[in-house]
């Protein structure tokens, strides 16, 4: 997971000259959750000299995360603003260069690239390497930015473990609200489904494992209202589609509709699915852009947990490090 905020793309009262004098960088790194600061360390021991701008929000998503129990390494748990600060230590140890600052435009359509920093400050980049994340989406009550690590939550296998032998909610009715939904019946003592339309936009397969699940009651026609609670999530307020109110006793609050991967200023060079997420070949990093990678939640619409997020950034760093050996030349 790695939070970093939608990035816009600059207008042209704004431009830049992308020919003008600029900083020439081996390897610049954009994003820094687990995959950025991976791709960091593993770019910056290979001698790349990596430059890394962390963005709207340094850490990424885990800097949202209350205690981390499932990345290796942690034997007695973490915090998620811990890992991620012993993270950026360990890249800065190796001498990355680290820095503050988002991407506001970019040009891959020569080489060197070329990448726009707050709007004024022109890189040119032999490789770059994106782990921009993806936000979740959220639905937008007080009560849910209240209760944000402290019994809501956008991923059930981040955080579903906190609440076994509990009650908690999942919202959403697609294949990830059911598969959260379905992940946490084997955790929690009950599991409510709140979907708002009358039926489930999830595929066959998941909605018959949804029904036939008997600690999941599904909550058709059904909206939040509002989370309560006094320190930690209690309880949910429904509303049905006659705008009746039901409430729920919960601990946990799970939001399963979907995630916006961070790539709009990217959107006129590389490749995206149908929801935007960055494109690669195979079982590489490379973007349809030769010297381009991508790499962490970004990429990555399926698993979305830190560990698979460095695991990528680790192989963004290599394929980094060959291009350039192959390309451009130490």
């Amino acid at each position: 997971m790695a939070l970093f905020k939608t990035l816009d793309i600059m207008d042209d009262s704004k431009s830049v000259d992308l020919n003008g004098d600029a900083e020439k960088i081996k390897c610049l790194i954009i994003g820094s959750g687990p995959a950025g600061y991976t791709a960091a360390i593993y770019a910056a021991r290979a001698n790349l000299a990596p430059v890394l701008y962390q963005g709207l929000e340094p850490g990424g998503q885990l800097t949202t995360t209350t205690e981390v129990e499932n990345f290796p390494g942690y034997p007695e748990g973490v915090t998620g603003p811990v890992m991620m600060e012993d993270l950026r230590k360990q890249a800065e140890r190796f001498a990355a260069d680290i820095r503050w600052g988002i991407v506001t435009a970019v040009d891959f359509s020569s080489h060197p690239h070329k990448v726009v920093i707050d709007e004024k400050h022109l890189i040119h980049a032999d490789a770059v390497i994106i782990a921009t994340g993806a936000t979740a989406k959220y639905l937008g009550l007080p009560s849910e930015d209240k209760f944000k690590g402290s019994g809501v939550s956008a991923c059930a296998t981040c955080d579903g473990f906190f609440y076994k032998g509990k009650d908690v909610a999942v919202v959403g009715g697609g294949d990830t609200a059911c598969e959260e939904a379905i992940y946490l019946s084997g955790l929690c003592n009950k599991v409510y489904l709140i979907v708002r339309k009358d039926f489930l936009r999830a595929s066959k397969v998941m909605q018959d494992r949804v029904l036939k699940t008997k600690n999941i009651e599904v909550l058709f026609g059904h909206h939040t209202k509002e989370i309560i609670g006094d320190n930690v999530v209690k309880g949910a307020i429904l509303l049905n589609n006659q705008n009746q109110e039901k409430t729920i006793t919960i601990d946990g609050f799970f939001v399963a509709i979907g995630h916006s991967p961070n790539t709009e200023v990217f959107k006129k060079f590389l490749q995206t699915d149908d929801n935007g997420y960055l494109v690669i070949k195979g079982s590489s990093s490379q973007t349809n852009i030769d010297g381009v990678f991508a790499c962490g939640d970004v990429m990555d619409p399926i698993y979305r947990q830190a560990i698979t997020a460095a695991g990528s950034g680790c192989k963004a760093a290599i394929d980094a490090e060959r291009y350039i050996g192959e390309h451009v030349g130490h």
